[in-house]
């Protein structure tokens, strides 16, 4: 108990301190979040286990940050993101957006939180319904928080629309008339109309071709800059990570298994499983094939040797343990 007592006030003073000394004040903390699918069975259906979804995970993003989570899929990432804007039910820990606990609120409709906080999915198409016009699609945060009139309404929505490079004639098509990039930023144009402090973005270019991903991925680094906003980017593309985010997180078995800068983590990987994934990343330089396939080789070896180091003995990830500044790692 006292031990935990300690990471926990360790844990907060990182958050309020960063490495030059300064106040650092998150947007949004979360800690110990749980998130537990019970395993029923028997004749009578009576829960005899637990799947642990996410397992004890803290984070914290400051407002205009973009904060990485990375992690294959079945790591929990999703289910992550899916918990703190309120689709997944939480089974313990706590939310904290702008100082205020707001775990209990989580969900309810029409909360200032849920104003706040905007989520953009991965599969474009199935998060647009299919039967009403771009119009009412991003029309419809406007029309479940605010009061304006139908010409104000329709100015907004064209506002939205040229923010991420769609006409104002786009108003009245259908999501299938559009392409997969174009069905992404309408998502975004709804996301970001009710002017959010922080969005979180589930796979959202991971559907999409290279050189679609390099627009939207540009509308995103825009959009950001102008609203300063703030990202929790979920994928399991360590590129795209790399180049969207100052901070990640690299989840396994719904649990954090490094976590730190991009740079600390990328130069740096200190758990097994970051080390497996870094090695995945494709190098367009054809000379660089052998070299790569060589290291992943190595990198397999030492993983399928080393496994039982960096797990416990019912195969639960460590707890996080400081290697560095900012740098943590889940190690014995």
């Amino acid at each position: 108990m006292r031990r935990r007592a300690l990471q926990s006030i360790k844990f907060t003073l990182n958050l309020l301190y960063n490495e030059s000394g300064g106040i650092r004040l998150p947007l949004l903390e979360v800690r110990d979040l749980k998130v537990y699918y019970p395993i029923k069975g028997g004749i009578f259906g009576r829960t005899q286990d637990y799947v642990r979804a996410v397992d004890e995970v803290s984070l914290e993003i400051e407002p205009g940050q973009t904060y990485g989570l990375v992690g294959e899929s079945g790591s929990g990432k999703s289910t992550t993101g899916k918990a703190i804007v309120g689709l997944a039910k939480i089974a313990g820990g706590t939310v904290r957006f702008e100082g205020e606990d707001i775990t209990k609120y989580i969900g309810k409709n029409r909360s200032s939180y849920r104003k706040g906080v905007q989520m953009i999915f991965q599969d474009a198409y199935s998060s647009l319904n299919p039967v009403k016009r771009v119009l009412d699609i991003v029309a419809e945060p406007l029309r479940n928080f605010e009061k304006l009139t139908p010409d104000e309404e329709r100015k907004k929505v064209d506002e939205l629309l040229d923010i991420v490079g769609l006409t104002p004639e786009n108003a009245f098509k259908y999501p299938h008339e559009f392409s997969g990039g174009q069905r992404q930023r309408i998502g975004i144009a709804r996301a970001i109309a009710l002017k959010p402090k922080l969005i979180i973005a589930d796979e959202p270019v991971s559907a999409l071709d290279l050189s679609v991903q390099a627009q939207v991925l540009n509308y995103f680094k825009d959009i950001q800059r102008e609203f300063n906003l703030a990202y929790l980017f979920i994928s399991h593309d360590m590129g795209v990570v790399r180049h969207m985010c100052a901070d990640i997180a690299i989840m396994h078995k719904g649990r954090f298994v490094e976590r730190g800068t991009k740079d600390s983590v990328y130069n740096n990987p200190v758990h097994i499983y970051t080390k497996r994934l870094m090695a995945a990343i494709p190098d367009s330089d054809p000379d660089a094939y052998e070299p790569n396939k060589a290291k992943r080789d190595e990198i397999a070896k030492e993983y399928d040797s080393a496994e039982n180091e960096y797990y416990d003995k019912n195969g639960r990830v460590y707890d996080l343990k400081q290697v560095k500044d900012y740098h943590y790692a889940a190690v014995p």
